[in-house]
């Protein structure tokens, strides 16, 4: 184990630390952020982490800020990261802890793909050593500011994502990072999610034959969903509800809040509520990101 100096640490204009289970995407997170304006480090050293932040006031003016990715391919990340960290945050920096994972088979379909040996070394085969890292990682996810499931995002979906994820710092109207995300229940629940709300009670659109191809951001689906009387009635409600809820979540220190509205397939009836609901919390002053997973465009 590195030894544990004493160093005076320094106050990045903002920092990003990237973690998370292997092959999960935090390399094509890292690329998002250096396109940004980061300052990015790939598999820092736990142990360089304080004097890193001790000179990271030297740093020129024109960084918008610092990006590391840490994880287990480090031997000693597993052990001091956790005191690290929250010996960072007792000393007034805050950063953005990003945890990214995704379901095993999609992480055992990319190191197929790629064919690159698996970090965690451990008797079997890649299967066994993602439920393993998994295992491992368990405390250092329980510290995250954000968790993002990577399973069903697109590339592009993902890297804008991010973005909106380290915008939050910059945004002044709230200091909440809201998304609203539609999903269908039949490709099962998103992991990141907040709050769940189960929409499949409301009249289905699939079931009319020219509203059956479209999806919910089209808007004779929109207003077939939304033209019924307990959709209403739902709509407003659930709005009531999240608009006492926000206020409680800022207090307690909340960084971001997944709102996830699900129906059968998550193309009809979840993506006209996210949308209808995203529309009236802009209109309150939300700063808000919609998400279809299930939406294939």
């Amino acid at each position: 184990m590195p030894p544990t100096q004493n160093h005076d640490l320094g106050k990045p204009a903002s920092l990003v630390i990237v973690t998370g289970l292997s092959g999960a995407g935090k390399s094509s997170a890292l690329n998002v952020l250096e396109d940004i304006g980061y300052f990015c480090i790939d598999n820092l050293p736990v142990a360089f982490l304080p004097k890193f932040l001790e000179l990271s006031g030297n740093f020129s003016p024109t960084i918008k800020g610092i990006a590391l990715v840490m994880d287990l391919r480090e031997k000693h990340f597993l052990k001091v990261f956790p005191g690290l960290y929250r010996r960072i945050r007792k000393a007034g920096i805050e950063p953005e802890l990003i945890f990214l994972e995704a379901d095993d088979q999609t992480l055992i379909k990319r190191y197929s793909e790629t064919r690159r040996k698996h970090p965690v070394a451990v008797p079997g085969s890649v299967a066994t050593a993602v439920v393993r890292e998994r295992e491992l990682l368990q405390e250092i996810r329980s510290l995250a500011t954000c968790r993002v499931d990577t399973s069903k995002f697109t590339i592009h979906q993902f890297k804008d994502y991010i973005r909106k994820v380290v915008s939050r710092g910059e945004l002044q109207t709230s200091d909440l990072n809201i998304s609203l995300l539609s999903f269908g229940f039949r490709n099962g629940l998103p992991l990141e999610a907040d709050i769940v709300m189960d929409v499949r009670f409301l009249p289905n659109p699939y079931f009319i034959d020219e509203l059956k191809k479209q999806s919910g951001l089209e808007s004779k689906v929109s207003e077939f969903v939304l033209g019924h009387a307990v959709s209403r009635a739902f709509t407003e409600n659930f709005l009531n509800l999240l608009k006492m809820l926000i206020p409680e979540y800022v207090r307690e220190g909340k960084s971001y809040l997944t709102v996830a509205i699900g129906c059968t397939g998550g193309c009809h009836r979840s993506v006209a509520i996210v949308e209808e609901i995203g529309r009236c919390l802009r209109e309150a002053g939300h700063e808000i990101a919609l998400l279809h997973r299930d939406l294939k465009t």
